[in-house]
């Protein structure tokens, strides 16, 4: 049985992820639970640790169904092809719950909350690191040049989704993410290929 503070993140974490944390109101939180002021205050100490809760919630919506993927590849290039899948099909997801909560809650709470806004660069961070983690592995058995930087590659592909998420958000329009996704496959396979395995379906 779902507990009071589940139930609480599960319903609030939509509305946050819209609205971001200064656009949330009190009367949002309340009207959404159908919960008193006293009631969420019981179970969380305050509006951003309620807002910090629900920007981990929506993370892990958006994000895990892609850690799951990406588990059951054994190489770096089936990992990155896998990566630009999903991009490619992130529109719909997104758009249902209001965009990209890293996006979305970092801007909001740039200037209004450090603590969350650190939460987001952290989780920011951990997935620029998980992204050079597997360019870094390709480097190592030689699925990838030897000569190139894996964090700057994964800081520029990073960027460049999250760009082409904001565009398509923007225009609502998926195309920014799929042509986005397809310049990321022709960087991986006319720069990062070693020369002998450039003519080869990698990607």
């Amino acid at each position: 049985m779902e507990n009071t503070s589940d139930y609480i993140i599960k319903t609030i974490a939509p509305i946050f992820n819209k609205k971001g944390y200064v656009g949330t109101s009190l009367s949002d939180l309340t009207n959404a639970t159908k919960l008193t002021k006293g009631a969420l205050y019981c179970n969380f100490k305050n509006k951003e640790e309620l807002a910090i809760k629900s920007f981990q919630h929506n993370t892990k919506n958006a994000l895990y169904p892609l850690f799951g993927l990406l588990s059951k590849q054994k190489t770096s290039i089936k990992k990155l092809k896998t990566l630009t899948n999903y991009y490619r099909n992130f529109y719909n997801s997104a758009k249902e719950r209001g965009g990209c909560p890293i996006l979305n809650i970092g801007v909001d709470a740039k200037y209004n909350s450090p603590t969350l806004f650190e939460e987001v660069r952290k989780e920011a961070s951990k997935l620029i690191m998980g992204l050079t983690k597997i360019i870094q592995f390709g480097i190592d058995n030689s699925e990838l040049k030897k000569d190139i930087n894996a964090e700057k590659i994964a800081r520029n592909f990073y960027a460049m989704i999250e760009g082409a998420i904001f565009m398509s958000m923007l225009y609502e329009d998926e195309k920014y993410l799929i042509d986005i996704m397809d310049s990321i496959d022709n960087i991986i396979i006319t720069t990062m290929l070693p020369t002998t395995l450039n003519n080869k379906k990698h990607v």
